[in-house]
């Protein structure tokens, strides 16, 4: 079992390097770049799917801290696969409960399930657009209660988040 686990661990974080290396494509004005990120994201998400069918949550305990967040990072990233999306977060919220699992990803993955959903973001983590050259975050549930809500999970205040993505 161990040696499966040095594996997954492994391809985790080979899987998320990959991804790193795409994900300046996600955006691209190239189609043929967009549809390599889309089929490498999706690519991913099934694998993921497999992996969570298989061990449940990848924890740091389990695989190690890089492969755990790499995991977080392909289920940020399965945007068309709402049904991964929606397990990772089930999984990854039992995995917090025990623990087990940084309640900053979990934050990180709600809103951009819920954004994906259709539906208001909790923590202001996903970007809607820019205007006025300033950062704007999809609509969120209780604007008011941002700051607040992120300071809980250890995501610093929405203006220092956003000054970082700022283009001077």
């Amino acid at each position: 079992m161990t040696h499966d686990v040095a594996a997954l661990a492994e391809e985790l974080t080979a899987m998320a390097a990959a991804d790193h290396q795409s994900s300046v494509h996600a955006n691209s004005d190239d189609p043929a770049e967009q549809l390599a990120w889309r089929r490498l994201t999706a690519r991913h998400g099934d694998r993921l799917s497999e992996i969570m069918d298989e061990y449940g949550w990848p924890t740091a305990e389990s695989v190690g801290e890089e492969a755990a967040h790499a995991a977080w990072l392909i289920a940020q990233h399965a945007d068309r696969q709402l049904d991964v999306q929606r397990r990772a977060l089930h999984l990854m919220q039992q995995a917090m409960s025990a623990g087990s699992a940084s309640p900053r990803d979990l934050a990180f993955l709600r809103d951009r399930t819920l954004t994906n959903e259709g539906r208001k973001q909790i923590y202001g983590t996903q970007i809607a657009g820019v205007n006025d050259g300033a950062p704007v975050p999809w609509p969120c549930e209780e604007p008011e209660r941002m700051d607040e809500l992120r300071a809980e999970v250890g995501i610093e205040p929405f203006d220092e988040y956003v000054a970082r993505f700022t283009m001077a």
